[in-house]
């Protein structure tokens, strides 16, 4: 075996094969995200069969929505429901335009960059994840299974508000070229963790609502993907700052902590800001990329 083959068997993960084959590195690297689109179906199941169709999840849900008031929110006025207010995108009536103009950024960018195939799956992306929350809050049922009020009886499963920032933010991602793309990262797990939070503190969606519509997002991103030729910097031709995770999830945390605090209770405004931030987490590690190493075993020829 010659001193080459010995290096390849050292270097490779699977270097304890048996004695005489040798590993040769494959044409290519995938690239495949971290999680996959039937965890992301699980987990929108599991949160909807828990946190909707159960008593114990209702009355978890319906405690965080006690005799308080919205305006008990930090971020009510900014949150468009306070008299003569601007809402920030996309709460309240933003929510439409923010998604219109956000379709036309993604069509600009793919235009300019023409990458089509990339262009036509962000939009895709945005569509049918909008498109399957409409369809899903139609079609799945909220049992009356507690003593609720009117208020909330209402089927608010999963998030439109949710929706849209992490639908645009995961379209975006697919048409950035590979140096902005780790900043428009950071920027679209910002505003999703801000809009999350947001739209609990202001009594408007439950901490459930705004995960099913992230995990909604995270499986037609996830299955999007799957179907994409690989990236050009799939092979690390283009290196993000190391620092970069933990600053994006530091200001994440941060941003839905002021997003999701109230005047007039620790315990919800913990709770608003952990599930805003979870949502952020689960977009990060969804388009976190994970390159695949391919090799083919072959022997060597005889004499």
């Amino acid at each position: 075996m010659t001193r080459q083959d010995l290096s390849t068997l050292s270097t490779h993960p699977d270097s304890h094969q048996a004695p005489g084959t040798t590993i040769e590195p494959g044409p290519t690297r995938t690239v495949r995200p971290r999680i996959s689109a039937p965890l992301c179906f699980l987990g929108f199941l599991a949160v909807y069969l828990i946190a909707v169709c159960t008593p114990l999840g209702q009355r978890a849900e319906n405690a965080l929505f006690g005799e308080g008031d919205a305006r008990e929110a930090w971020i009510y006025g900014w949150s468009g429901t306070a008299f003569q207010s601007s809402a920030m995108p996309p709460l309240n009536h933003t929510a439409l335009p923010t998604l219109l103009v956000g379709l036309a950024v993604i069509a600009a960018v793919t235009l300019v960059r023409r990458c089509w195939w990339q262009g036509c799956a962000a939009i895709g992306i945005v569509v049918v994840t909008i498109a399957s929350k409409e369809l899903t809050r139609t079609i799945l049922p909220r049992p009356e299974l507690v003593d609720a009020e009117v208020s909330l009886i209402d089927p608010s499963f999963p998030s439109g508000h949710a929706a849209v920032p992490i639908a645009l933010a995961l379209g975006a991602a697919l048409v950035a070229s590979p140096r902005i793309r780790p900043y428009v990262l950071v920027a679209g797990m910002v505003w999703l963790a801000v809009t999350a939070a947001a739209v609990q503190a202001t009594y408007h969606h439950r901490p459930s609502d705004v995960l099913g519509s992230a995990l909604l997002a995270c499986a037609c991103y996830c299955l999007a993907t799957r179907w994409l030729p690989p990236p050009a910097d799939a092979p690390g031709v283009t290196r993000r700052p190391r620092a970069l995770p933990a600053v994006a999830l530091s200001l994440s945390a941060a941003g839905a902590l002021v997003a999701g605090a109230r005047t007039d209770s620790l315990t919800q405004s913990l709770v608003f800001a952990a599930a805003g931030f979870l949502c952020a987490t689960l977009f990060w590690f969804t388009t976190a990329r994970r390159p695949v190493h391919t090799g083919r075993r072959v022997r060597p020829a005889v004499g």
